[in-house]
């Protein structure tokens, strides 16, 4: 794994229903960020704050609410990630509200293409996130990044990595599904989705299913991750917009980061929706930084291959 870390911080709730994300960047850092990640070896950078627009808190227009400025934030996302890509260190995008993984899933694969590798994202989260604008009840975007990214959206948006679609359903693997809408879930049965949803989780264990979402991978793979705060149950991680009950567990919630830490091929990072405003005492942040530091190696015993 790439040892040379940069943090970008993107503080805005633009794509979201409810205020709070934007300041999720600054919550992490407070829950010790940079010190957790420097304890493993790491050397990281924090590149500060991304700017934007601010959040006008308006109402959709056309099926999307905020448009020009989520594409504003997007933009720069996209140019932040991809300069850290192409100075050969391993991004973690601090959100900021998940339609920002438009701009940053976009950098990544815009990346791989110039370097010809394979792209495989891990979109850890409660929501499929594969809503357009004829399928949503919100015109929120934070609700579309996945169909955007897939060539479903505004043209602003599908075409902002350079090519259309960024990626292929193909090369997404969505753990912890359990909130989907009508429209958008017949959708992802079109769309051919990967999805391990809580009930396959409940019936076949977070193993089996990070076991079939991590097979295949190989030297040439870029493995990105996708992490949505509320991907975790709300009794544990209250600090989100859009709690869904029945997440999994702290153990199954570190077990899917110590079985993707264990693969080596993490390169990139989103850490989405923490909303500091809806938290007890930063205990979400904190908990996300204790899965983060597990990505990057954290685990109880030095362990032998296959045990």
């Amino acid at each position: 794994m790439n040892k040379q870390v940069s943090l970008i911080g993107a503080p805005t709730d633009i794509g979201a229903g409810s205020r709070g994300a934007s300041m999720g960047p600054e919550a992490l850092r407070v829950a010790q960020i940079v010190p957790v990640l420097e304890s493993h070896g790491l050397e990281v950078v924090d590149r500060g704050n991304l700017a934007g627009p601010a959040n006008p808190w308006l109402p959709p227009v056309d099926g999307y609410r905020h448009l020009a400025e989520v594409v504003a934030w997007n933009r720069a996302v996209h140019e932040a990630v991809h300069a850290e890509l192409k100075a050969g260190r391993l991004p973690i995008l601090l959100g900021g509200d998940h339609c920002l993984g438009i701009g940053s899933i976009s950098a990544v694969a815009r990346h791989c293409r110039e370097t010809g590798r394979k792209l495989r994202v891990l979109w850890l989260d409660a929501h499929a996130d594969f809503n357009t604008s004829e399928l949503t009840p919100s015109g929120n975007i934070h609700g579309m990044p996945v169909a955007c990214l897939c060539g479903h959206g505004p043209t602003e948006l599908v075409e902002i990595g350079g090519a259309v679609p960024a990626i292929s359903p193909k090369s997404v693997r969505q753990i912890g599904i359990r909130s989907v809408d009508p429209g958008e879930k017949r959708f992802v049965h079109q769309a051919g989705l990967d999805v391990f949803d809580m009930r396959y989780i409940d019936e076949m264990g977070m193993r089996h299913a990070m076991e079939l979402a991590l097979a295949t991978l190989d030297t040439n793979t870029h493995l990105h991750v996708s992490f949505d705060v509320d991907f975790l149950d709300p009794e544990i991680a209250p600090g989100v917009g859009t709690t869904v009950p029945g997440g999994p567990t702290y153990r199954e919630a570190q077990l899917c980061m110590e079985m993707i830490a264990d693969t080596g091929r993490l390169a990139s990072l989103d850490v989405m929706e923490l909303n500091p405003a809806l938290d007890v005492r930063n205990k979400t942040a904190t908990l996300a930084v204790d899965l983060i530091e597990s990505l990057f190696g954290k685990s109880t015993l030095m362990r032998q291959e296959g045990r």
